[in-house]
């Protein structure tokens, strides 16, 4: 179905650019990403931050538990409510100045909850963070996909998702660090002056003159992510929902993230409750199986995308044996005993619970014109939300008061089978889906 690339060994600087132009550069695409994903870490350092400084406002603002939880919780809702609408505009109005208007506007507005004086005006200022935040993860992805091959989307793919997870503990860790020895409020101004060195590092490095030589996915005359290049309003839902397969992505995506966010948000109660540690040496912990996830999304990218270089339609077995290795390992061990053998069996289970996030997302990339890569993005990050990461942990909690917290952890890895089951109703129309596609004059 697909031709074989005879210039796949030739390097970014042998190829040649578009229009004419000079060689595409083999280092700029990575410095692209390198910036990317750094203000993702940003992006979840300056959410992340507020939970490592709950005791400290508490304390000092006499706020209830209600009241800190809304301040966490209105940066989700406005990610939820904001990331399409905000997607389809920087799709339209450019990725490169959206980007940079929104680190901008995360980053001053974190430096707004720094100078807060009043539980009001700290909702404000949380409520602008998660304004400026509700449209990166899209649109960042579609653009650092669009300067390099499609045969490295699972990898990218998994590796800038990651970020998240890097960001959220590196935020926690941080700031507590921060506030013990300065005060909470130095804690948010070294997240914001973190992002608005790098919203000025990325307004010098990242062009769209420069991204345009060396964009590979796309035909000239309908560059991914510049200014003006559009599909009209009526045609987008055709083409965000066009396939059976796109829509096993995006609910098999979701599906696995609800096992992901089910354990990330309990781990710490779990680790309390069946390990008997502490808060500080269980939040310690639970840290690390956020690291195992995170790293588990690169090495099952870069897995994927080395297995199945030569056979896309193997990204959707991929997905689904890592989504049955999490189901086995997590479901196994929660049906252990606490001890050193139950740890193990998590942390594998762990390493696996975001693996299939980059094929899934390559998936979307493949099935989707290039116009409209941020938008479909953000419809893949409103299906995580609505379908996984929002009711996971709730879930959770609801079966916990019935059953237990372990027995309720245990049958809800039953999404990651249900994730396999879309994975593999996916892959038997993926291949005819894309031929379709590019029948219809669309870019796989």
């Amino acid at each position: 179905m697909f031709p074989r690339n005879r210039n796949r060994n030739r390097t970014y600087a042998d190829a040649p650019a578009r229009n004419g132009g000079p060689p595409r550069s083999r280092h700029y695409p990575w410095l692209v990403f390198a910036l990317s994903f750094c203000l993702l870490l940003s992006d979840y350092m300056s959410r992340q931050v507020l939970n490592a400084l709950f005791p400290l406002l508490k304390a000092e603002w006499l706020l209830s538990d209600a009241s800190l939880g809304a301040l966490g919780g209105v940066v989700a809702l406005m990610v939820g409510v904001l990331t399409v609408p905000l997607s389809m505009l920087a799709d339209r109005w450019g990725h490169v100045r959206s980007l940079t208007l929104m680190a901008l506007l995360w980053s001053l507005a974190t430096l707004g909850c720094a100078l807060a004086n009043s539980f009001g005006a700290m909702f404000v200022a949380r409520l602008c963070v998660g304004v400026g935040e509700a449209a990166y993860g899209s649109v960042g992805i579609a653009l650092v996909l669009s300067v390099f091959p499609r045969d490295m989307r699972s990898t990218l793919s998994a590796a800038f998702i990651a970020g998240g997870a890097f960001g959220s503990v590196l935020g926690m860790a941080l700031g507590g660090v921060i506030s013990a020895h300065f005060g909470w409020r130095f804690a948010f101004a070294g997240m914001a002056l973190f992002g608005l060195v790098l919203v000025v590092l990325y307004r010098m490095v990242v062009t769209e003159r420069r991204l345009q030589q060396q964009r590979v996915t796309v035909e000239p005359s309908h560059p991914a992510g510049a200014p003006g290049c559009a599909m009209s309003i009526r045609a987008l839902p055709a083409a965000l929902f066009s396939s059976r397969s796109i829509l096993c992505a995006y609910v098999g995506s979701a599906l696995q993230l609800l096992v992901m966010g089910s354990l990330l948000a309990w781990m710490p109660s779990y680790l309390g409750r069946y390990y008997g540690m502490a808060t500080a040496p269980a939040g310690l912990a639970s840290a690390g199986f956020v690291l195992a996830g995170g790293a588990g999304m690169i090495m099952c990218g870069v897995l994927t995308d080395r297995v199945a270089r030569r056979t896309p339609a193997l990204k959707w077995r991929m997905a689904m044996l890592y989504s049955v290795g999490c189901f086995a390992l997590l479901f196994t061990g929660f049906h252990m005993a606490p001890g050193a053998a139950q740890l193990a069996l998590m942390a594998g289970g762990m390493l696996l619970a975001g693996g299939s996030a980059g094929p899934a997302s390559a998936a979307v990339a493949n099935l989707t014109d290039p116009s409209i890569h941020a938008t479909a993005f953000a419809t893949l990050t409103l299906a995580n939300n609505l379908i996984g990461l929002a009711p996971g942990p709730y879930l959770a909690g609801v079966l916990a008061d019935h059953i237990g917290l372990s027995l309720a952890l245990q049958w809800l890895t039953l999404g990651a089978l249900l994730a396999a089951l879309c994975f593999v109703i996916g892959r038997r129309t993926y291949s005819a889906d894309l031929l379709r596609l590019a029948q219809r004059g669309r870019y796989a």
